[in-house]
C-alpha cells in the first residue's frame, strides 16, 4: 500500500451542506485533507472543488465513488501530482522598517519571484505564487525576520492532459 498526494476535482451544483458531506466521507475513514479549494468552475452556476489528500490508488478510487453519489455532485476525478500543474498563493506580512533596513530582504523577495502588493509605515505585504515547497523555502528565509501573518491557499491545479468535463458541464448546464 503506497501513499501518494492526489488531487481530486470535483464537479457540482453550488448547494449548502454539501462541503459538509464531502468532508464526512473523508472523516469517516480517517483521512486527512491536506489542502482545499473551492471556485467557480470554467461552466457558470458549477462550482469546482480542488482537494489534496494522501492515500492510496485502491482507496482514492473508492472515495471517488462516493462523492459522485452525492446528488449535487456532476463529476469527480482524481489526479497524480505528475498528471497536474498546480499552484499555491501566499501573503506575508512583515515590519516595514526591515524592508528598509535589512537589504537582505529585499533580495529574498527577488530572488524567490515574490512580489511587494504593499507598503506602508507600519508593515510591507509580500505574494509569493508556487509550488508548495518554494512557499516553505520562502518562508523560512523570511521567518528568521519575524513574520506577522501568514497565510497559504489551497492548491488550484490543471490537468496536463484534456479532460471531456467540459463537454459534461456543458451537457448539464443545457
Amino acid at each position: 500500500m503506497t501513499l501518494k498526494n492526489y488531487t481530486i476535482s470535483i464537479y457540482s451544483e453550488n448547494s449548502i451542506g454539501l462541503l459538509n458531506r464531502i468532508s464526512a466521507i473523508f472523516q469517516r475513514r480517517h483521512i486527512n485533507i491536506d489542502s482545499m479549494n473551492i471556485s467557480d468552475s470554467e461552466i457558470e452556476g458549477v462550482s469546482r472543488f480542488t482537494l489534496v489528500v494522501k492515500m492510496d490508488e485502491d482507496n482514492i478510487k473508492k472515495i471517488i465513488g462516493q462523492i459522485e453519489k452525492q446528488i449535487e455532485v456532476i463529476k469527480a476525478f482524481y489526479h497524480k501530482d505528475e498528471e497536474t500543474i498546480h499552484l499555491e498563493t501566499c501573503v506575508f506580512k512583515i515590519k516595514s522598517d526591515l524592508l528598509f533596513e535589512e537589504r537582505q530582504i529585499q533580495n529574498i523577495i527577488k530572488d524567490s519571484d515574490a512580489r511587494i502588493v504593499t507598503v506602508n509605515r507600519i508593515f510591507f505585504v509580500i505574494e509569493k505564487s508556487g509550488r508548495r515547497n518554494e512557499i516553505e523555502q520562502l518562508y523560512n528565509k523570511l521567518k528568521k525576520f519575524g513574520i506577522m501573518q501568514f497565510v497559504r491557499s489551497g492548491r488550484i491545479a490543471v490537468t496536463k492532459e484534456e479532460m471531456k468535463i467540459s463537454e459534461i458541464l456543458n451537457a448539464f448546464k443545457n
